[in-house]
Order: C-alpha cells, then structure tokens, then sequence
C-alpha cells in the first residue's frame, strides 16, 4: 500500500477499496467506505476515467453523478487542492450542458464523434492531464498527513 520510498501511494490504496467492493463502486456498497474513503476513491475514478478518454468518457462510462453531484470539488477544495477543485467546477459545469447528449451515444461511432461535437472538453481533458502528477502528489501527502482517515482497522 505504500511506494518503496516509504510515501503513501494513493492509487495503491484506492484499488484497494475499489478491489474491496468487487471492482464496482454502487448505491449497495458505498456505504462500506467513510466519506475520506469515498473521496479518494472519487479521484482514483476520476483519475483513470480522464487519463484513458477525458471527460466525454468520464460521463459516458456513467461517472458524471458521482463526480459533479456530489461534493467531491467542495472535498478537493477543503484538502487544500484549489486550482483542482475548481478545474471540477468547470468540469461540472460541462457535464450539466452535455450530459444528456453524451449519454444518448448509442454505437461506438456515436461515442467517437462525441469529441468531435464537444471540444470544448478538451480544455478540462489537456489541463488535467498536464497537472495530474502534482494534484496526485499534492493528495498522496494530504492521505500521508490524514493516513487514519483512509485506513480501517
């Protein structure tokens, strides 16, 4: 669960919570993770969904819920993750516009044309990518800092 360098390895500890649930976050079984927990978990989620395809997939793959309506910017904001929360703001922002037509794709050539009709999705798919190593040090150290939130006896 921690780098070899003795630093608290975030998305080792998040897989191990998605790995405790059988690989699916789901209204049954959020309850078994506290609210730090389920932060976490939100940016591992988060994280991989933005790095494979950005937020057209993000949405598409049915993440958007759990991301942008719930307080997970607001979450990020308070570990002390500024310029991130608000890169989620206007992530949230997007996906209340285009939600409803993302999710409509219906055939993979529907998907792809997806990034064609929104690139204005890739201003929050690019800047996120460029940040992404120091929003996850930046949170690898708020975890190290909190470490008894996050690990359940």
């Amino acid at each position: 669960m921690a780098k070899e360098d003795n630093k608290t390895d975030i998305l080792s500890i998040a897989e191990g919570f998605l790995s405790n649930l059988g690989e699916e976050l789901n209204a049954d079984n959020m309850n078994k993770l506290n609210s730090q927990q389920l932060t976490l978990l939100a940016y591992y989620l988060f994280r991989r969904e933005m790095l494979e395809g950005g937020m057209i997939q993000l949405i598409y793959n049915g993440y958007g819920p759990f991301i942008f309506e719930n307080p997970f910017a607001k979450c990020m904001r308070l570990w002390g993750l500024h310029d991130f929360s608000k890169l989620l703001y206007d992530g949230r922002r997007l996906y209340s516009q285009y939600r409803d037509a993302i999710m409509e794709a219906n055939t993979d050539e529907d998907f792809m044309a997806l990034y064609e009709q929104h690139p204005e999705m890739d201003v929050i798919d690019d800047e996120f990518v460029e940040t992404e190593p120091s929003i996850t040090e930046q949170l690898n150290e708020y975890v190290e800092q909190h470490l008894d939130a996050f690990i359940k006896a």
